[in-house]
């Protein structure tokens, strides 16, 4: 039986960055009629048996409309009510709340006023992509401006201490595909990075890793709270990634889940974990 998938893009980036290009064959292996289309363009969405998000990167300065367009895709992965949630960092204070290792958080809602760390910290934007808005400032430092400036924008500040262990080791990803984990790679430090061509995000250097069992064991515990705050169960997920850093004692804290639209390393994998995210398509459709 024949079935249509659209991967959502944006105009910038109407087929992807080039990570997902394994996913197209894996798909019509499976029967899928595949097809790449920017989500804001006039694609027949709604008629479409699976609608992906992949590269949707522009949302950030268009959440309302990104959002009200969610909703009226009656077949989208992942699901509308997820990326509400999870296109607000503020979820990160729930999973905190929710006895999580995560890396400390404040909120600072337009009118409040921001209290900094005594260490080196991070100020960034709690509805955002790809580090934009995102600022390091030192210990003692004055970053009221900055923060000023996003809640000129509407937004509300998060600040975190700055996990020195990124200097060094990075980011540790794991993906996750229908809730069952399927593979890791590194990243290094954004901080600083420059600015990919489309200007929808910061270039990152990534290579495979093989996770340690507390970055697993951590990652099992945040993907099982988000699900229990989503009211929904892990399988229904289609794609998920957790974003780990080594804390101050070396032991993993969460920096973001992901569950929009994140690049899901499919270039620093092996060749069968394309066909893995095909195969969790189908699951969802079943």
């Amino acid at each position: 039986m024949s079935r249509t998938a659209i991967l959502a893009g944006c105009a910038e980036l109407p087929s992807g960055d080039g990570d997902d290009d394994a996913v197209v064959p894996a798909l019509r292996e499976l029967g899928f009629s595949v097809s790449w289309a920017a989500w804001d363009s006039d694609a027949d969405f709604a008629s479409a048996d699976a609608v992906v998000l992949r590269a949707t990167w522009d949302y950030a300065s268009r959440r309302a409309e990104f959002l009200d367009w969610c909703e009226s895709v009656p077949a989208l992965y992942n699901p509308a009510g997820v990326v509400r949630w999870n296109t607000d960092k503020s979820y990160l204070a729930e999973l905190l709340d929710a006895g999580l290792a995560v890396v400390p958080t404040a909120l600072v809602s337009p009118g409040d006023t921001a209290r900094f760390p005594s260490s080196d910290f991070v100020v960034k934007p709690s509805v955002g992509a790809g580090s934009r808005g995102a600022a390091r400032f030192a210990a003692g430092a004055d970053a009221s401006s900055h923060v000023a400036a996003l809640h000129a924008e509407g937004q509300t500040a998060l600040i975190q201490p700055y996990q020195s262990s990124v200097d060094t080791e990075g980011e540790l990803a794991l993906v996750y595909l229908g809730g069952i984990y399927s593979h890791a790679f590194a990243k290094s430090a954004m901080l600083g990075s420059t600015m990919d061509d489309s200007g929808l995000f910061l270039s990152e250097k990534l290579a495979p890793a093989e996770p340690p069992a507390a970055a697993v064991a951590l990652a099992e515990d945040v993907l099982d709270a988000a699900s229990a705050l989503l009211g929904i169960l892990r399988a229904e997920l289609l794609y998920a990634r957790v974003d780990l850093v080594p804390g101050a004692d070396g032991k993993p804290l969460l920096l973001e889940l992901e569950l929009t639209e994140p690049s899901l390393g499919f270039r620093q994998t092996d060749p069968a974990a394309a066909m893995r995210f095909a195969s969790a398509v189908r699951q969802q459709l079943a």
